[in-house]
C-alpha cells in the first residue's frame, strides 16, 4: 500500500510538471501571436498613414481665380499665347488682358486696380521710386517700317533721328523717290514710342505727322501710304509693310538676341513693391518667367531673355 501511494504521488508529480510546463508553453505562444498581430498591424498601418500624410502635405493646391493684367499693346501676341497655355494648365484660372498702353498699365498696377502691369520698355527711375517692380520676360526689336513700294531699304540711326526731328522731310534726300515723308508713331505714353525715342535719341523732339493708339494702327497706316515711315514691335510686322535695315542689320529674332540689331527693348511685367500677389497671379508670373515658357515666347516672335 505504501509503495502504491508513493508511486501514485510520483505519477501525480510528473503529471503536474507536464501540466505546468504545458501552461507555461501556451501562454507565451498566445502572447507572441498577439504581439505579432499587433506588430503586423503597426507595420501595415503606420507607414500607410504616414505616406498619406506626406502626400497630403506635399501636394500643391490647384490654382484658381482671376488674374487681371493691363498695359502694352505690343505684348498682345505674347500675352495671348501665354494666357492660352497657362489657362490650359490651370483650368480654374482666368487671365484677363487689356491693351491700354505701357504707361496706363504701370499706373494701373501702382493704383492696385490690376495684378500685373505690362510695359514694352524699361521702367523709369521715378516709376521704380513709386514702387513699380520690373520683371523682364522677353526682348523685342523695334522695327522701322516703310511702305513696300519704298525703294529705301537701309537707314542709319542718325538718318532715322533726322526724319523724326523733321530735319529730313523728303525721301529723295535719302536716295528714294521725290516724295514727302509722312512721320507716323505711337501716342504719348506708349512703351514702343518711349523705347524708340530713347534708343534713337529723339526723346521729346519728334515732329509727328500723325500719332496712333496701337501698333496695328501704325502698321495699317504705313501699309496704305507710300510716303510713310513708322515703328512697331518686330513681332507685329507682317507682309503689308517692309522693315528697313538699321546700320546694315536687318531686324530678326537672331539679331535681337545677339545684340547686333540695336533698336531693341525689354518686355516687362510690372508688380508693386509690398503688394503680395494672389496664388494665381504669382503662378502666372512665375510661369511666364520660367524656362518652360521660352518656347512660347519664341512663338510670339520675341526673344527669351
Amino acid at each position: 500500500m505504501k509503495k502504491f501511494v508513493c508511486l501514485a504521488l510520483s505519477l501525480m508529480t510528473v503529471l503536474a510538471m507536464f501540466t505546468g510546463c504545458g501552461s507555461k508553453t501556451e501562454t507565451p505562444a498566445e502572447d507572441t501571436a498577439a504581439n505579432n498581430e499587433n506588430n503586423a498591424a503597426a507595420t501595415e498601418n503606420t507607414p500607410a498613414e504616414d505616406t498619406a500624410a506626406e502626400e497630403t502635405n506635399g501636394t500643391t493646391e490647384a490654382l484658381s481665380g482671376t488674374v487681371n493684367t493691363d498695359g502694352s499693346t505690343s505684348m498682345n501676341e505674347m500675352m495671348l499665347i501665354m494666357m492660352e497655355v497657362f489657362e490650359e494648365m490651370n483650368p480654374d484660372v482666368t487671365v484677363n488682358y487689356s491693351g491700354t498702353g505701357s504707361g496706363a498699365g504701370i499706373e494701373a498696377v501702382l493704383n492696385e486696380t490690376v495684378d500685373i502691369g505690362l510695359a514694352s520698355r524699361a521702367l523709369k527711375d521715378e516709376e521704380k521710386a513709386n514702387g513699380a517692380v520690373e520683371h523682364i520676360v522677353a526682348l523685342d526689336g523695334v522695327a522701322v517700317v516703310v511702305n513696300p513700294d519704298n525703294s529705301v531699304t537701309d537707314l542709319t540711326v542718325d538718318q532715322i533721328a533726322q526724319i523724326y526731328k523733321g530735319e529730313v522731310t523728303n525721301w529723295s534726300e535719302l536716295g528714294g523717290a521725290d516724295q514727302e515723308i509722312a512721320v507716323l508713331g505711337r501716342e504719348d505714353g506708349s512703351g514702343t514710342r518711349s523705347a524708340f525715342e530713347e534708343i534713337v535719341g529723339v526723346d521729346g523732339e519728334c515732329k509727328y505727322t500723325n500719332e496712333y493708339s496701337s501698333t496695328g494702327d501704325v502698321i495699317g497706316q504705313v501699309a496704305s501710304n507710300p510716303g510713310a515711315i513708322g515703328y512697331a514691335s518686330l513681332s507685329a510686322v507682317d507682309e503689308t509693310v517692309a522693315a528697313v535695315k538699321v546700320d546694315g542689320v536687318a531686324p530678326s529674332e537672331e539679331t535681337v538676341k545677339d545684340g547686333s540689331y540695336t533698336l531693341q527693348r525689354p518686355f516687362v511685367m510690372v508688380t508693386k513693391d509690398g503688394v503680395e500677389l494672389s496664388a494665381a497671379a504669382q503662378g502666372f508670373l512665375d510661369f511666364v518667367m520660367s524656362d518652360e515658357a521660352a518656347q512660347y515666347i519664341t512663338m510670339a516672335g520675341v526673344v527669351a531673355p
